[in-house]
């Protein structure tokens, strides 16, 4: 393999699993550190990769814009074909992914050998048996899955002799304007629970207003706490509903940040209380202490990547997780139906008194899950 002089990774479009590529992205820069390194993103999943070290330049692919269709992909690959680009790693899977790469004439390219691909890439790196569903369940981190692609480029393990963490970097302006949200919140000085409702895959990966609500409400008299519930636009009802039902007066910042003013307040939370979604991988970057409620999805694929968390889960659900966005048995998920809000607040209690472990890094997550 030829040193590299600029590299292109095409990253992953949901902003959970571009958050679990960090780690793959510092090996990149650490395997390669003369190297430029250009990430191309969708525009909601860029912002993720915003102030990172390892990143020297950022490029929006605008698929439903000025990218959309063969003209709008034949358009990008001028562009990518004007940067001369020696390497093109594929963090995402698709078709349309490794297409643009080659139409790009990016000498090597370099990705998973799935969707139908392999005469695309010049490396085309096989899935590890870990990676594929044994039983209903993976048996890898999403992590590990592309630090994996890494290791099938450079045919160097990018873990050995470094411990994997998740690192996601703020500006002083960025925590200067969390600053500025929280006292005018009437939060300052204040513990901060947070508390993430939704989950963009589906309902089944959702728990439910009511419990969060019980559950928020316990937690901030106990730890007379303020509570901060986050979400999109697309969460602003049921963080409405929440807020409703709650007797607490929680802070509603659903709807009402960008993703990087997101990042920016969970960095300031003391506990994040969450389904399996994107703020839940956020906070692990952050390494804030996470309750991570898991019903439809495998924590050991996507559970939080840090030293200071818990997994609550069903125990007796035989068909969790079936990776399905809408329960199949009911109308409402059968497994999130068996966590209680009990099993919640005790799992949050656990958290809070129990210090993080020793000796698993700092400003980011640790490379440990329960």
């Amino acid at each position: 393999m030829k040193t590299p002089r600029k590299i292109l990774i095409r990253a992953v479009n949901w902003i959970g699993d571009a958050v679990m590529t960090l780690p793959a992205l510092e090996a990149v820069k650490r395997l390669h550190p003369e190297a430029s390194i250009t990430v191309l993103a969708r525009p909601w999943a860029a912002e993720i990769y915003r102030n990172h070290p390892a990143v020297d330049e950022i490029l929006i692919y605008e698929n439903t814009g000025r990218h959309n269709g063969l003209a709008g992909k034949l358009r990008l690959a001028r562009l990518l074909r004007r940067s001369r680009f020696d390497t093109a790693l594929l963090f995402q899977n698709a078709f349309d992914a490794a297409m643009i790469a080659f139409l790009a004439g990016i000498p090597e390219r370099v990705g998973y050998n799935r969707d139908a691909r392999r005469l695309l890439l010049t490396r085309a790196v096989d899935l590890r048996a870990g990676h594929k569903l044994k039983d209903g369940t993976r048996l890898r981190h999403h992590v590990d899955y592309y630090l994996d692609l890494v290791e099938g480029w450079t045919g160097i393990d990018p873990r050995i002799g470094h411990e994997t963490v998740m690192r996601m970097h703020l500006t002083d302006a960025e925590r200067a304007w969390a600053d500025t949200f929280i006292a005018n919140s009437g939060l300052g000085g204040a513990s901060i629970i947070g508390i993430n409702p939704g989950a963009t895959f589906g309902s089944s990966k959702r728990w439910f207003p009511e419990r969060f609500a019980e559950a928020a409400d316990r937690l901030a008299e106990n730890a007379g706490a303020g509570v901060i519930i986050f979400g999109g636009p697309q969460e602003v009802s049921i963080a409405g509903e929440i807020a409703g039902r709650m007797t607490n007066k929680p802070v509603v910042a659903a709807g009402r940040t960008t993703l990087r003013e997101l990042v920016a307040l969970i960095e300031r939370c003391d506990l994040f209380i969450t389904n399996d979604s994107g703020p839940m991988h956020i906070a692990a970057a952050l390494d804030r202490p996470v309750v991570a409620l898991f019903g439809s999805t495998s924590p050991e694929a996507t559970g939080p990547y840090c030293r200071n968390h818990r997994i609550v889960r069903p125990a007796g659900t035989d068909c969790a997780p079936c990776f399905k966005r809408k329960c199949h048995k009911a109308g409402t998920p059968v497994c999130m139906e068996e966590i209680s809000v009990e099993m919640a607040v005790d799992a949050a209690m656990e958290l809070m008194k129990s210090p993080p472990p020793l000796g698993k890094g700092g400003g980011g997550g640790g490379s440990n899950r329960s």
